[in-house]
């Protein structure tokens, strides 16, 4: 599409010709001087922690170990999506990222445009285990704080329980996404794309430095007007993001980040399945219905973001780091959702379809501070690393949630064509939830090419519920120890294997039928693993073995219906294994095989020795990417194949979900500075279920995706 063309099917032309229009005009943006150049940050270049890497592959990695270290010295499984796979594959979404990563299921919720969904090691995260830049990003209710990728320079994720040095997180692990922050370097780069559904978008990301190499800006700034595969949807957002780095000096720098983002999305959409939820002889439901939501169906966010990441080393020693984000989300959720084959006062039905309307109004607001000390020393020989932090994050969210399942569908004649009114509220609470911590991380490298890591952590949480429609006021106060250790060993030929234990917990809220408070959920996990980096390339390889426990687990109370005990447990064992790099200087790699063995151990429920729901036992995936040389230098093809294979989509494990195959491909033609991609995702446009409920039916997963960019970089 031309430029005019695309403007004109835009309801916001002119925000749209503002990032885009004025980009394509270098000479508005950078005058032509020379200056003084000082210590120049390369963008994408493999120059620390939080770098984008060297094409699949980075070095280092703060997330296992915040003071920052190689990769091959953290004693747990990392996974990591570097600058130059998001910008080969260009997802639309951070679960789209990481449908390579060996270990993550992406999208386990389908077409569900409202959060970031994904299990890791086949525990279901939803947005529990999302951190944004070391700190947490996590929902709170409805409120889910989406990330764009656009916004995004790398995406790391620690496999395994990670409380020590992030608290009360899942025993799975943790996503960490790493924000573009300024370099100093100015440069420009201008996008417009057009893709399925009609959607529209245009992006900016653009930076700069002063003559001193002092100062450093980068404003990144994006809008999109589009919908998804379903009749009724939208899929339009607007965000500008800021950061402003200071470093006066070698031993002090202090980067400011923030954003604003507004969101028009549309929430998820179970279907009945014929000879599954009613009987088969009534027939399938017409695409027509099962392609579309309810025109009263929204998700509408405003959210934005303030805060700052400090350093200042004291001399060679010692060094003082302090992160700080305060984040605000305003959420209008409105959804005519599939309540069930049941009448409305919930009469098993054969041939109707309930339908609820649910509603939230609500505002969440996350304030997260931490700061940390590291001492850098020889002990017992070896180089030491010792690192004390205190953080501490207090998250509320207050608003009114309503609900009316009186709506009945036909399955004999389906059709949305009802009027929806305002549920009636039946909740209105404010919510607080404290955290503080304190931690101790330890990390010893010897000469021979050992290395000992060590942590211990002390947590408190404090949980705080008021009810404005009874006037009452819960709370429940929680403490946690937790801790880990590990060793890594380079053997000098470039394999390195590593063992670990670590151990994570989360908080559940209420108390059993004896009033007794719930204790928290414990997760520990033994893994060992093997790395190994040839010589002189950059490729990499790891392999790694875990064995996954949670006790104190919320089960059934067989003396008191309707009442829990915390007698469940369950256990995930498995297998990981990556490779990644640069085969050749034209071929580029992400492979990765998942094996896990997923059971809930212990439950009053009736389903001990089941599988645990949406985790399945077999997952492969590659990626391969190829740079043309000679004539067609500039043109590179990307393609890959996803397989997630079988799961069960309850605990009871009666409904089962198939296996299913994706192919995605990209292909891209760079010249003098322009950049022509087409992207695809689901490129046979496979029909499937993502999964699928045994009393709300099945949620479909994403239909063939195709997005055509043109960008320029000055």
């Amino acid at each position: 599409m031309s430029g005019p063309m695309i403007f004109s099917r835009c309801r916001r032309p002119l925000l749209a010709f503002a990032l885009c229009g004025a980009a394509f005009t270098p000479a508005s943006l950078h005058a032509e001087e020379a200056v003084r150049l000082g210590t120049i940050y390369l963008e994408g270049g493999d120059g620390g922690a939080i770098s984008g890497g060297t094409g699949y592959t980075v070095s280092e990695t703060a997330t296992g170990i915040k003071a920052g270290v190689p990769v091959t010295e953290v004693p747990q499984a990392v996974g990591v999506v570097t600058e130059q796979e998001l910008k080969d594959r260009d997802p639309v979404q951070i679960e789209d990222a990481l449908a390579y990563v060996p270990g993550v299921t992406a999208s386990v919720w389908g077409v569900d445009d409202r959060y970031d969904q994904f299990a890791l090691r086949g525990f279901d995260l939803g947005t529990s285990g999302i951190y944004r830049d070391g700190l947490l990003n996590k929902a709170m209710n409805f409120s889910g704080f989406k990330v764009d990728p656009f916004m995004v320079q790398r995406i790391d994720v620690l496999k395994g329980p990670s409380s020590v040095l992030y608290g009360s997180n899942d025993a799975a692990g943790m996503v960490n996404i790493i924000t573009k922050r300024p370099v100093f370097a100015p440069f420009t780069e201008a996008r417009l794309s057009y893709g399925s559904h009609d959607t529209v978008e245009a992006g900016l990301d653009t930076g700069g430095s002063n003559a001193d190499q002092t100062l450093a800006w980068r404003l990144t700034a994006l809008t999109r007007e589009g919908a998804n595969a379903e009749k009724n949807t939208r899929d339009d957002r607007d965000l500008l993001a800021l950061g402003l780095t200071w470093a006066p000096t070698d031993r002090t720098s202090v980067t400011f980040l923030g954003h604003i983002q507004r969101d028009r999305l549309a929430p998820n959409s179970f279907i009945p399945v014929a000879g599954e939820d009613y009987p088969a002889e009534k027939g399938e439901l017409p695409a027509s219905f099962t392609n579309a939501q309810h025109p009263w169906n929204r998700f509408d966010t405003e959210q934005a973001s303030i805060g700052w990441q400090a350093e200042h080393a004291f001399n060679d020693a010692l060094k003082l780091r302090q992160n700080f984000r305060y984040a605000r989300q305003t959420t209008d959720y409105r959804h005519i959702y599939f309540n069930g084959m049941i009448l409305p006062d919930y009469t098993p039905s054969d041939d109707t379809m309930n339908f609820a309307a649910f509603s939230v109004d609500e505002t969440a607001k996350t304030a997260a501070l931490d700061t940390q000390l590291e001492y850098r020393s020889t002990l017992a020989g070896g180089e030491n690393i010792l690192t004390f932090g205190i953080d501490l994050s207090r998250r509320e969210v207050s608003g009114r949630m309503g609900w009316d399942n009186s709506y009945s569908v036909p399955v004999s004649d389906p059709s949305y064509d009802f009027v929806v009114t305002a549920p009636g509220i039946y909740q209105d609470n404010t919510t607080k939830v404290i955290e503080k911590g304190l931690y101790l991380q330890d990390h010893l490298r010897f000469s021979n090419g050992v290395t000992v890591t060590g942590g211990l952590r002390r947590s408190w949480v404090e949980n705080t519920t008021d009810n404005h429609l009874s006037g009452s006021t819960s709370r429940q106060d929680d403490t946690a120890t937790t801790g880990m250790i590990g060793a890594t060993w380079d053997l000098g030929n470039g394999f390195v294997p590593y063992a670990s234990y670590a151990e994570s917990f989360t908080v559940n809220i209420g108390s059993s039928f004896s009033g007794e408070q719930f204790r928290p959920t414990e997760g520990k996990q033994v893994e060992v693993g093997l790395r190994y980096r040839p010589e002189g390339s950059n490729l990499q390889f790891a392999a790694a073995l875990f064995d996954i426990t949670k006790t104190n687990v919320l089960t059934s109370d067989p003396g008191n219906p309707g009442f829990s005990v915390q007698t469940g447990e369950v256990r995930h064992r498995g297998v990981e294994l990556e490779a990644r790099g640069q085969v050749t200087e034209q071929l580029s790699v992400v492979a990765g095989y998942t094996y896990l063995d997923a059971r809930i151990t212990k439950s009053n429920d009736g389903d001990a020795g089941n599988r645990t729901p949406l985790a399945p036992k077999h997952q492969a995936s590659i990626w391969a990417d190829y740079a043309f040389a000679g004539k067609a230098e500039g043109l590179s093809l990307g393609a890959g194949l996803r397989y997630v294979g079988e799961t069960w989509g309850d605990t009871a494990n009666t409904r089962s979900v198939d296996s299913y195959v994706l192919a995605d491909m990209a292909l891209r033609y760079d010249w003098e500075g322009y950049s022509a991609a087409l992207g695809v995702t689901n490129l046979f446009d496979k029909d499937y279920a993502a999964t699928c409920d045994a009393s709300v039916g099945c949620i479909r997963g994403e239909g063939r995706e195709v997005t055509l960019t043109l960008s320029k970089r000055f």
